[in-house]
């Protein structure tokens, strides 16, 4: 196709058309599929297109050494005057495709493969170079990828795994392998496949169109060969000259069926045993053989005669395939020596087809003899265990029981006969080593213990390690050798108001005996008693009533009840139970208050004695309060604080290091406590300043002496006072005279508080002194002193 340019929206593109239409003998036809004229003469109007193209084709795995062509851009409003710019938008664009943006060639610029990406989609904008204005609409376009041959074909697995049945008939479908070709299945024949068997012939085929593998023969034997390696090829190009291929292995194996029998590879067993062989006891395994592998080849054996079947059982071993013959019953050597009974063999899982058949294959026989060996047996006891009953008072050396015992062997060895001391460490019993008879040793207590649990050993005189224990249980019997007596110990009590043939106790009784019948006990009183009687419930229990009222704890405190209770067994025990019986005050409704003879004196006081102690209790407080009193006012003395906010005017706070320790005159507290006893004529021992106030407020009130005259004297005496603290010190007061009814001008406090001094402890004074004080000596004075 010539690479012209016709008309206006020009498209030159590649040698691949991309719309072909349909062209008539005489009309001409341009690349964008646009009629141009009829050879009549007659003008075709044609309408504008802006775009007259849809997609580029382009050949992948191009080898060429230049960028290659992949078509070309024109609008119609390129006049060819260099004003029209074509830009490129889009997938792979600047990398993968380049566009010359003044004759609008598109190159792409690497190596392209269609089975990574097969197509692109573009964007194409034409614009104007001096005023970057678009003169064209935006247009799609597709870049697509023709495919070539360039890829082999590939299967999922490079080794699949197979099994058919060796009954299989010719045809029969064994498994599918499918291969897949990257390249286009809808672009010529890259990637149409075509199936062929390398290898597995003549056992197997392959269908060339689906890779289905199938059986070429039948009845194949599995026992000959059970595994084949299939190679199967795939090959593109429809199986021509010059296609790719790939291949792959398929192992088929040969599912067995059972169509192999049991078999026994020796018809007769020979197996021995000991007679002292366990029940249970494993003594020997048979085997039989079966061609078949898996579930084809699991068997079951049976013992199918009477005669073994009640001595002896056989299973399967899952494991190896074996009849293990086990014991059923106790061997006796001296009852039968041999044993010869049949064994058959089955699979487990039986094949139907051979199931009805008139000579079954699935099944065979074989016959096993078994030998016992005699054993040296230890002796044989009658009984196991021996049980024996001997009355509780049975005398010494009396006859108990016999137990007996013989060995089993042939020679019938005799034994001799022991008692096992570790279970008779009373040693109560005794054993004739002889004849087996067992007697007493010592008397017998059921009360004590009712069974005695020994054990006998029998021992072959003439082979001493052969020995035998059996266990012997001897039960007490009981006799009626224990008397009854009370079932607990009874605090029993009567109230001194207590009527006539009231209940005051229900007694009960216990007896360490067991009579067959069960206990039937009586209660009586020994003798006639004035005071209590006693009832019998004729239940095991009796009630003591009382004979009469008017019971006195002065007169007697406590009464003994002498109660004889008996049994009704034989012979008839006895017993003799004193019930004690207190006196005791009651209420109206019987309920016990009181027992004790103190609490009798403390009751015969009267009223007016009990008052009399009463008073004589209060007097005595009365007059230890008083002498506390006194004795407190006496050592109470004038307190150097009055309240607890004084301790505070106690701080001393001085900058004076002093002379340490030696020196003990700097400073004397003792003055702050007791100023009466201040000398005002002693001089001060530290250094005076010259000037100690060097600056004073003259008083506008001139008339106010006394008030002048207390506050130069307290000052004087601070100056004046040799124990004083040194100039330079904080000295504040907590007592401030006596009589001062302000009690305390300490400033302390004062001293921390910003702004001006709030004197309220001169409230007591009234407003004239403060106004005089402020005026007089000033705040900044106050404060100082």
């Amino acid at each position: 196709v010539p690479h012209n340019e016709i008309g206006q929206g020009i498209v030159e593109l590649s040698p691949f058309p991309i719309n072909a239409l349909p062209v008539a003998p005489g009309n001409t036809v341009n690349l964008l599929g646009t009629l141009q004229e009829k050879n009549d003469g007659r003008i075709l109007q044609r309408s504008k297109r802006g775009w007259m193209w849809n997609q580029f084709f382009l050949l992948e795995e191009y080898t060429g050494n230049d960028n290659q062509y992949v078509g070309k851009l024109h609008s119609n409003m390129d006049r060819g005057d260099g004003n029209v710019k074509y830009i490129l938008i889009g997938d792979g664009v600047g990398s993968l495709f380049l566009i010359d943006e003044n004759s609008g060639d598109i190159h792409a610029t690497k190596r392209l493969d269609r089975e990574e990406r097969a197509i692109y989609t573009l964007h194409a904008k034409v614009v104007d170079k001096r005023t970057n204005e678009t003169l064209e609409a935006d247009t799609e376009f597709n870049i697509k990828i023709h495919d070539i041959n360039d890829n082999e074909p590939k299967f999922s697995k490079d080794l699949y795994f197979a099994s058919v049945s060796i009954l299989s008939s010719t045809g029969t479908s064994v498994i599918q392998v499918t291969a897949t070709d990257a390249d286009d299945q809808t672009y010529g024949n890259s990637a149409k496949l075509v199936y062929s068997i390398l290898q597995g012939q003549p056992y197997f085929s392959v269908d060339s169109d689906n890779g289905t593998i199938r059986t070429a023969l039948p009845n194949m034997d599995r026992e000959t060969k059970e595994n084949y390696q299939v190679v199967i090829q795939a090959k593109d190009m429809a199986g021509q000259m010059g296609g790719l291929s790939g291949t792959t292995t398929v192992s088929i194996t040969l599912s067995d069926e059972n169509d192999s029998p049991p078999r026994f590879a020796n018809h007769t067993f020979r197996l021995s045993t000991l007679e002292s062989a366990e029940v249970g006891a494993a003594i020997g395994r048979i085997k039989a053989n079966d061609a078949d592998v898996g579930r084809n080849a699991e068997m079951q054996y049976s013992i199918v005669d009477r005669d073994g079947q009640d001595m002896f059982t056989i299973i399967s071993d899952q494991n190896t395939q074996e009849g293990v013959i086990r014991v059923k019953k106790q061997l006796d050597y001296e009852r039968q020596r041999t044993y010869s009974f049949k064994v058959e063999v089955t699979n487990t899982y039986l094949d139907p087809r051979f199931m009805y058949s008139p000579n079954p294959p699935f099944k065979d026989d074989a016959m096993v003899r078994v030998t016992i060996e005699d054993v040296d047996e230890p002796p044989v006891f009658s009984r196991n265990p021996y049980i024996i009953e001997v009355h509780e008072d049975t005398a010494a050396g009396s006859f108990v029981g016999v137990v007996s015992a013989r060995d089993p062997d042939a020679d019938n060895n005799p034994v001799k006969y022991s008692i096992d001391r570790h279970t008779d460490l009373e040693r109560l019993f005794n054993i004739d080593s002889v004849n087996g008879t067992i007697t007493t040793l010592k008397g017998l207590d059921r009360e004590m213990s009712k069974w005695h649990n020994i054990s006998v050993v029998a021992t072959e005189i003439s082979n001493p390690r052969q020995t035998t224990r059996v266990p012997v249980f001897i039960r007490v019997l009981d006799v009626n050798d224990n008397a009854p007596e009370f079932a607990m110990y009874y605090e029993t009590f009567v109230c001194e108001n207590v009527q006539p043939g009231q209940l005051i106790q229900t007694i009960s009784a216990v007896d360490t005996d067991d009579p067959l019948v069960g206990h039937k006990f009586v209660f009586s009183i020994s003798s006639s008693n004035p005071n209590f009687t006693i009832v019998d419930n004729e239940d095991n229990t009796a009630r003591i009533l009382t004979r009469r009222a008017g019971f006195s704890r002065r007169e007697m405190n406590t009464y003994l009840l002498p109660v004889v209770i008996s049994d009704n067994d034989y012979p008839i025990q006895s017993s003799t139970s004193t019930l004690t019986v207190n006196v005791c005050a009651c209420d109206s409704r019987g309920n016990m208050q009181s027992c004790n003879t103190e609490a009798l004196l403390s009751a015969g006081l009267s009223t007016g004695a009990l008052v009399a102690i009463l008073l004589c209790v209060i007097i005595l407080l009365m007059i230890v309060v008083l002498f506390a009193a006194l004795r407190r006012q006496q050592r109470k003395k004038e307190p150097l604080i009055i309240s607890k906010e004084d301790v505070r005017d106690n701080v001393v706070s001085y900058n004076d290091e002093g002379g340490g320790e030696e020196d003990t005159q700097a400073f004397d507290i003792g003055t702050l406590r007791n100023p009466e006893v201040m000398d005002a004529n002693k001089l001060r021992r530290d250094i005076i300043p010259e000037m100690l106030f060097p600056f004073q407020r003259t008083s506008p009130i001139k008339d106010n002496a006394d008030v002048r005259e207390f506050i130069h004297g307290r000052l004087h005496e601070n100056d004046s006072d040799p124990t004083a603290p040194p100039y330079d010190s904080l000295a504040t007061y907590a007592y401030e005279g006596s009589g001062s009814l302000a009690e305390s001008l300490s400033s302390l406090e004062s001293g921390c508080m910003e702004g001006d001094q709030e004197y309220d402890y001169l409230s007591n004074w009234g407003p004239p002194f403060k106004k005089l004080a402020d005026m007089y000596i000033g705040k900044d004075t106050a404060r100082e002193t």
